[in-house]
């Protein structure tokens, strides 16, 4: 045993030798998710967080943490049509294409009551119009906005320096930040309540709270009942030797997945990430709970169907770093199992 051991470790400090130092990421000048004196979480939600460990301070934590693969931690970074969704912007990447934007944009409107007009014409004078138009507010959107927003790109694919102003404008307003947060908040609720069916019985942690709220905002919703029994009956009978190999698999679909021809978002972490987390498990790292959400994860990533599966390996890493507490999503590494003790 003392020479596989010696020899795993052996292996590790060799692989943290050839892994790729972190290329420093520039953050972005915006007004950055966080709390603010003057945003306002209602009392009765507030209560029902709290039951599942999320007092005020914490529900900005993971506001902020949300942004972080999302908007690299701003409130609204407004991005274009690279992913199909037309537009995306805020915290949470709301866009047009799969209707989330057109509630935080009708929240918008009616919060600032008789004063919408001209506050848009201040804060979006060119295209403030078509963002609300009624083609655009509708699920799915008409080709009339559907043109004008591609209109809205420039040669490169990006949105237009004044479309981003514009929406960069609105998104970082006091009243949309109020939005935006009833809108995280009203997420965490429906999380509570996933919560609560997808881990009946279980303690909730944070961890499992984590997870969950990142699997809410990217992917929307959870396995089924049927689904989950299958996989927990499969785990609860399989054998100590095997676990180990089954998770191996998990990383081993990870790597080629990331590799292969039409995965996006993952080319400065993979290889780092895989590196990390055999490390882990090698060192016997990886705990009950740990073991039980990669399943999870694996078995939900699969189901990434955006840009025909283009994000299968990026929605496997976010999950898995929260999981494991190492990795690298978007260039940020936390953690170090290699180089650890």
């Amino acid at each position: 045993m003392l020479v596989v051991a010696l020899a795993l470790l052996g292996s590790a400090g060799a692989a943290a030798q050839e892994l790729p130092a972190a290329a420093p990421t520039a953050l972005p000048e915006c007004r950055r998710v966080g709390e603010a004196a003057f945003l306002r979480i209602d009392p009765a939600a507030a209560a029902l967080l709290g039951e599942i460990g999320l007092d005020r301070a914490a529900v900005f934590e993971r506001m902020a943490e949300t942004a972080i693969p999302e908007t690299m931690g701003c409130w609204a970074m407004p991005v274009g049509n690279f992913d199909s969704q037309l537009v995306s912007v805020g915290m949470s990447q709301w866009n047009y294409g799969t209707g989330s934007l057109q509630p935080v944009l009708t929240a918008w409107k009616q919060r600032l009551g008789g004063s919408f007009g001209r506050t848009r014409k201040a804060l979006a004078p060119v295209y403030g119009k078509l963002l609300f138009s009624r083609d655009c507010m509708k699920v799915p959107v008409k080709d009339k906005c559907r043109k004008g927003i591609l209109a809205a790109h420039g040669p490169d694919g990006k949105l237009n320096p004044v479309m981003l102003g514009e929406l960069t404008a609105i998104f970082e307003s006091d009243a949309m930040l109020q939005v935006q947060t009833d809108a995280y908040v009203a997420l965490l609720l429906a999380v509570r309540e996933d919560l609560l069916r997808v881990f009946r019985g279980q303690k909730i942690t944070m961890r499992k709270v984590r997870w969950a709220v990142d699997t809410k905002v990217q992917q929307g919703f959870f396995p089924a009942d049927e689904d989950l029994a299958r996989l927990r009956g499969k785990l609860a009978a399989m054998s100590e030797s095997e676990r180990g190999e089954r998770l191996r698999a998990i990383f081993d679909w990870y790597a080629g997945l990331s590799r292969s021809v039409d995965q996006d978002g993952v080319g400065r972490d993979w290889a780092w990430n895989v590196a990390q987390w055999r490390c882990m498990l090698d060192k016997g790292r990886i705990d009950p709970e740990q073991y039980e959400l990669l399943h999870l994860t694996f078995l939900r990533s699969r189901t990434a169907v955006g840009n025909s599966g283009r994000w299968q390996a990026l929605t496997f890493s976010r999950r898995a770093k929260i999981a494991l507490g190492i990795g690298s999503v978007s260039g940020k590494r936390d953690g170090d199992c290699i180089g650890g003790a």
